[in-house]
């Protein structure tokens, strides 16, 4: 097991929940509040790593954080240095190739929360804001942690985003799942077996995690 390797999984998993959960909640909150075009159309960008394949994501990243763009420039003056091939690098990209994995729960446990809770709680002089803290957070508690779960496991099993974005750099970029292509790139079978049987058992231990109070839990991955 390549203990560094684990250790910056972690680091990176944990970085990415953190601030995506910082970056869902409000999103998903203003979508689960109406519908229309404009909400259509961000649920549609906010999905699009669901179907993208990650290396294409991870190319487009790669290009937009070099020298040859005006955000990459700045990025660089900023810095010091490119985004890309580091561990930066990798929190941004895996923050928005993680993203509807921490925004489609939530906005499925915001639109379960009955809407004449909130209607009462307006005419009782509550604001937007504390009804949303006092009574949408708490009653959409189980999709805030489905989202959590399952932004950290899907980080964990990134390869293409990390692999376009931060090559294998031991120490700065390269995850278990890098260190598990290199493994069976060396013909180190035994090596490359533990590392997925680690990473095989953490993805069945969190999912049974989400699956283990029932039904109405399920319906918050749909």
């Amino acid at each position: 097991m390549d203990i560094q390797a684990l250790w910056l999984t972690l680091r990176l998993a944990l970085s990415t929940t953190a601030l995506l959960m910082l970056i869902a909640l409000p999103l998903a909150r203003w979508i689960a509040a109406g519908a229309g075009v404009v909400r259509s159309l961000t649920q549609a960008i906010v999905a699009l790593p669901l179907v993208l394949p990650p290396t294409v994501l991870g190319f487009y990243l790669l290009v937009a954080m070099g020298p040859l763009t005006a955000p990459g420039r700045l990025i660089i003056r900023m810095l010091g240095h490119p985004l890309a091939f580091s561990f930066a690098g990798l929190v941004v990209g895996s923050v928005l190739y993680s993203l509807p994995f921490a925004v489609q729960p939530l906005v499925a446990g915001f639109r379960a929360v009955d809407p004449a809770l909130l209607e009462t709680a307006a005419t009782l002089g509550a604001s937007p804001l504390e009804s949303f803290r006092s009574i949408t957070l708490p009653l959409a508690k189980p999709s805030l942690l489905t989202a959590a779960i399952l932004t950290f496991t899907h980080t964990v099993g990134e390869f293409g985003v990390v692999l376009m974005l931060g090559g294998n750099i031991p120490g700065a970029t390269r995850t278990l799942s890098i260190a598990l292509y290199d493994q069976v790139q060396d013909f180190n079978y035994a090596a490359a077996n533990r590392t997925a049987a680690v990473l095989l058992m953490f993805s069945l231990a969190t999912l049974i995690i989400v699956y283990w109070r029932g039904p109405e839990r399920r319906s918050l991955l749909a």
